[in-house]
């Protein structure tokens, strides 16, 4: 049996098909993806920072990731999250967009990833991924404009969905995406700076 029954898409639609209410609690969520909570919530609370969302959204996604991220970077087999971000809901009609717009990316990625350079997938690969995460979650925290949520967003879905199918080639791209997220992040950064020492 294929180790990765339900696949991640399939498993994503029944996540969205078992939610009944409006509003859907962060807690329960992470209930319902049991062993694999780490890497899909990294691409459920990665997404929303690559595709068009209300304000504030990559501020909340930074601080769960970055808790998430912690716990990983910890060493922790369970996700543990304080009850006021457990508490928290979100809109069932966002969980619904995040699916349906990813689905068919994550599927034509499902076909092409398989298990592989274990030793990037293993133990100390994850606490490095963990911290790294962290990382990329504080800088989703940070009023970036320009599509700045975009290259940090980005790498932890890649990270998301190398940890979600264990394959340790996509893990090395995430920390690839990573090195050039924060070079894209740094170089808009400065950009903004300067423009804003010419305009006072």
């Amino acid at each position: 049996m294929d180790h990765r029954t339900p696949r991640t898409s399939e498993l994503l639609a029944a996540v969205l098909a078992a939610q009944e209410q409006d509003h859907v609690a962060i807690g329960d969520l992470v209930n319902a993806l049991r062993n694999r909570a780490f890497g899909i919530l990294f691409l459920i609370f990665g997404i929303p920072n690559c595709i068009p969302m209300p304000p504030g959204i990559p501020v909340v996604c930074g601080i769960i990731l970055g808790l998430i991220g912690l716990q990983m970077m910890l060493g922790r087999q369970e996700l543990w999250l304080p009850e006021g971000i457990a508490r928290r809901t979100f809109s069932r009609a966002m969980l619904e967009s995040i699916v349906t717009r990813s689905r068919p990316w994550i599927e034509r990625f499902e076909r092409i990833s398989r298990p592989r350079f274990e030793q990037f997938a293993g133990p100390t690969a994850r606490r490095l991924v963990g911290a790294t995460v962290v990382v990329l979650g504080f800088i989703l925290i940070l009023p970036i404009p320009f599509l700045g949520n975009l290259p940090p967003g980005f790498a932890i879905c890649i990270f998301g969905l190398g940890l979600v199918e264990r394959d340790g080639l996509v893990i090395v791209a995430g920390f690839g995406a990573t090195i050039l997220g924060l070079m894209v992040t740094a170089l808009m950064s400065w950009a903004i700076y300067q423009g804003a020492i010419a305009i006072f």
